[in-house]
């Protein structure tokens, strides 16, 4: 406290020092201020001074700090990185400048375009309304001159009231339901395509019952049909298969009525629906007879009276091939037309009408009133009689060696097994068929099998009983097959047989084997039947066949066509003018909505054959096999020679009364690019060609260099899935003309002699018109068929390598003729031309028509074909023989017509001379 005192009061204590302390600290601290001072002020004004004072030197290339010029300071080392820098960015800000200037300017043009489209999207929005007014006017114009010149479709009247589930009063009795009372039409429009709903049988307990073999062929035929359709909603009318049934498991009347009745679409009556109850067995269950089936359709092959409505109710073939094709080389030739035994007869009655044992009453007291005696006795009586007499080979038994097959009561009971019997029928030209003597029957599954082997064989069924309604009876005229002959004129059955000409045995024959195989044979047939039936009982148009899809093979044309001399050689032969008009292809096939009785039973030839099928006129609306053609009520017509006249008249009207038909010429090729691409060249500038189909049947495609010629018309190249030389018949869909030119590609043909063949063939529709001709022979030596291709004033075949014919025989050959041919053709590879002619000679009973007189076809030069190999000829033996079998007979027949034009050699003026054709 003394201390921090005195230090206060001026330390006088320790003789002065903190006084000296304090003065010389003051002392440095002031001399430290001066000396920055003077650093901070006088030294930068120094070196300032310093500076400028160096800068006024004289030598200005010493100079350092003062102003210098731009490239003086950019010769610095470290600056001149900087000054590079700067120019560019100098550079990019001009440019920027630029480009912004240009900028402006485009949007300143863009702008003035923004306007102008404004102004254009206002005009055309005018101009929009405007047309939109037009086109408002002129549907309803339309709408008027269609209300005016057509009449108006709507859908079928409903034949029950609006509710399905409303119960509506059935007719008074079953047997009184018709189309017009329990056909609902209005789920059947002309335009709804018949659309079938098939049910599952499976999905119900009486499907267990179902014979195996039976539902199988019924389900397989089903996936395939055309009209059959998955959606119940739009369908015109459902199916469900009923029988045949097994006897352990079938069920109850009562209960397959239930079931039946608890249909999803049954509607309480059963209305549009159609219970099919197939056989494989002479007997037949009838359980429908007591079951209540509302308005449905029966479908079955036992019927009695009671139980039949005409009309309405369809009379089914039994199903006797059921899950396998028949075997055609099985099946006995249609000649020698009389066979071994004129009638056969095997059957044994179990139960009849009227023992036979009971005395016979005379006709006396019958005419007086009593009933009649049962007439299979005196059918007996007769039949014996006749045998016993010798006069000719006859063959009945009326008692089975073994046990018969169950029967209805009255019904002759099939004898012995089914081979048994065939083979006796072969040996048979007639096959007696005993209708039950039970008159309420009015068919029965023993009759139909009968008539199904008879049919098969080829012995003409000879029906006793008048009374009998025969499979489709309704839509097939069975006195072109059969002999229907009441039972009271059994004493003149055997005179009747006996006067009967072998042409017309024939022809029952062919009519009896065509219907077997279009109706009986199988599954797919007799489900088909069943269907157009019903379909045209409605009469709603059948669906159009399926064309083969033409996938084409991609290829580059532009090459021009050259100029062949032999095609420029038309010789002496000038045809008249050919149309100038603009090129038409022939009327598709197309069938019209209109079908008139003239349509289903015009029939224009009186020889043998199917020929209800024959196309002068559509296919026959009734047939299952009409789903399989497009019919064309122009496709085939008897067409004149013209408008006769003058010459000039008769030369322009040589073509017939279609003068804008054309015709497409289809070729079948084979890796052989360079003979196909010259025989293409020959057909440019070829008049009434549409175009040209080439058919390239080698799995190898052509060569990506390859340049096809420029005709004149498309040249479509079709790929085909296998090498067969059935491809050349396919009915491809590219094909819009009703002509075929069906030509080899090697084969050599003038351009004067196409267009003769093609006026020729239109003259001459359901022929085979060409150019090579060649016919068989019989080999008396080795009792068979030759072909032969020598020269000959008779010719039964034109071949097909160079030759015209409609498109609708593509369809037969394809999908109607049977498969058996066309693997023969694939076997051999060879014979298809052979198949066609035998096909068009059965259909129209006509031989082929061959113009010119020109034999050989072939072009000079081309590679060997293979009609050059010695085996080409045997194995177009083997075909001659294998079709006859699949046919049953010859169907080739002989000429020595030929076609020539008078014009060819006769030179006459057309103004001033009359001139005739002479063919």
């Amino acid at each position: 406290m003394t201390g921090y005192t005195m230090l206060r009061n001026g330390g006088v204590g320790n003789g002065g020092q903190p006084w000296l302390l304090r003065w010389s600290s003051r002392i440095r601290l002031t001399w430290l201020s001066f000396i920055l001072f003077v650093i901070l002020v006088f030294f930068p004004l120094i070196g300032h001074y310093y500076l400028t004072t160096i800068d006024d030197a004289d030598d200005a290339g010493k100079r350092i700090f003062g102003p210098r010029t731009g490239n003086e300071l950019c010769e610095v080392k470290h600056v001149q990185d900087l000054c590079r820098i700067r120019e560019s960015v100098s550079e990019e800000l001009l440019q920027l400048e630029a480009k912004r200037q240009e900028l402006n300017s485009e949007i300143a043009k863009l702008n003035l375009k923004i306007e102008a489209c404004k102004k254009s999207i206002e005009n055309a929005k005018q101009d929009l309304l405007q047309l939109k007014n037009v086109i408002s006017q002129t549907e309803h114009s339309y709408k008027e001159l269609m209300a005016q010149n057509q009449p108006k479709l709507s859908l079928p009247i409903r034949l029950l009231p609006d509710k399905d589930d409303a119960t509506f009063p059935l007719p008074k009795s079953n047997r009184n339901c018709r189309l017009h009372n329990c056909f609902d039409y209005s789920r059947c429009p002309l335009t709804s395509g018949f659309p079938v709903y098939v049910y599952n049988s499976d999905d119900y307990p009486f499907g267990s019952s179902l014979d195996p073999l039976i539902k199988q062929a019924f389900e397989a035929t089903v996936r395939t049909n055309v009209y059959v359709t998955e959606n119940a909603n739009i369908a015109c009318v459902y199916i469900i298969l009923v029988g045949e049934m097994q006897e352990p498991v079938m069920p109850k009347p009562t209960e397959l009525e239930q079931q039946l009745h608890s249909l999803p679409y049954w509607r309480t009556d059963g209305h549009n629906h159609l219970i099919i109850n197939l056989s494989r067995k002479s007997e037949t269950q009838n359980f429908l007879y007591n079951i209540s089936t509302g308005r449905a359709m029966l479908a079955q092959s036992t019927f009695y009276d009671v139980q039949y409505r005409p009309g309405f109710d369809i009379v089914v073939s039994p199903l006797v091939h059921a899950m396998s094709e028949p075997n055609f080389l099985e099946i006995p030739p249609q000649v020698p037309v009389k066979r071994k035994y004129l009638f056969s007869f095997q059957g044994e009655k179990i139960e009849s009408l009227r023992s036979s044992l009971q005395e016979v009453r005379s006709f006396e007291e019958e005419i007086e009133g009593n009933a009649p005696a049962d007439y299979d006795d005196r059918i007996i009586t007769t039949l014996k009689a006749v045998q016993d007499s010798k006069l000719d080979f006859v063959l009945v038994e009326f008692t089975c060696k073994n046990q018969p097959k169950a029967s209805l009561p009255t019904e002759w009971a099939l004898c012995g097994e089914r081979d048994d019997r065939l083979e006796l029928l072969k040996l048979s030209t007639f096959a007696l068929i005993i209708t039950p003597g039970d008159t309420r029957l009015v068919i029965s599954a023993g009759c139909a099998m009968r008539l199904f082997e008879a049919l098969e064989v080829g012995a003409i069924p000879v029906v006793l009983g008048e009374q009998v309604q025969l499979p489709y009876n309704d839509v097939i005229r069975w006195n072109e097959a059969a002999l229907i002959i009441p039972k009271p004129r059994i004493t003149e059955v055997h005179f009747l047989l006996r006067s009967i000409s072998d042409n017309d045995l024939l022809a029952m024959r062919r009519q009896g084997r065509f219907l077997w195989e279009t109706y009986f044979s199988t599954s797919d047939n007799v489900f088909s039947t069943v269907l157009a039936i019903i379909r045209t009982r409605i009469q709603i148009p059948a669906a159009p066949i399926r064309e083969e899809t033409a996938v084409e093979i991609p290829h580059r044309s532009g090459k021009a066509a050259g100029t062949d001399p032999n095609m420029a050689d038309n010789g002496d032969l000038d045809l008249g003018p050919v149309e100038t008009e603009p090129p038409y292809a022939s009327p598709k096939y197309l069938r019209n909505f209109t079908l008139t009785a003239m349509d289903i039973y015009r029939n224009w030839n009186s020889a043998p054959g199917p020929f209800h099928l024959f196309p002068y006129t559509p296919f026959d609306p009734v047939l299952p096999s009409e789903a399989k053609f497009l019919g064309s009520g122009t496709g085939f017509r008897p067409i004149g020679g013209g408008a006769g006249g003058s010459g000039k008249e008769f030369q322009a009207a040589l073509g017939g009364n279609v003068p804008r038909e054309q015709f497409t010429v289809v070729m079948l090729t084979y890796e052989r690019e360079e003979v196909l691409m010259n025989s293409l060249e020959r057909l440019n500038g070829l008049p009434y060609l549409n175009k040209v189909v080439v058919v390239w049947n080698s799995p190898k495609l052509p060569s990506e260099d390859l340049l096809w010629p420029d005709i004149g018309v498309p040249i479509m190249v079709v790929r085909t899935e296998k090498n067969s030389l059935n491809n050349r018949f396919l009915p491809w869909d590219e094909i819009e003309t009703e002509a075929i030119l069906s030509i080899d590609d090697d084969a050599h043909l003038r351009h004067d002699e196409i267009m003769f063949g093609f006026r020729v063939w239109r003259e001459a529709r359901d022929r085979i018109v060409g150019f090579p001709g060649r016919y068989h022979a019989w080999d008396i030596p080795h009792q068979s068929w030759l072909y032969n291709s020598n020269y000959s004033c008779e010719l039964s075949m034109v071949l097909t390598g160079a030759a015209f014919f409609h498109k609708y025989y593509a369809y037969l050959y394809s999908y109607v003729m049977p498969q058996a041919i066309r693997d023969m053709v694939d076997e051999y590879i060879n014979c298809e031309d052979i198949a066609m002619n035998f096909l068009v000679s059965h259909l129209t009973r006509k031989p082929p028509i061959k113009v010119t007189s020109r034999w050989t076809f072939r072009c000079p030069g081309c590679p060997q074909a293979l009609s050059h190999d010695d085996s080409h000829f045997h194995e177009r033996h083997k075909c001659i023989n294998f079709f006859v079998k699949v046919y049953g007979y010859m169907p080739l027949l002989y000429t020595q017509f030929r076609v020539d034009s008078v014009l060819f050699k006769t030179r006459l003026p057309h103004d001033k001379t009359k001139c005739f054709k002479f063919i």
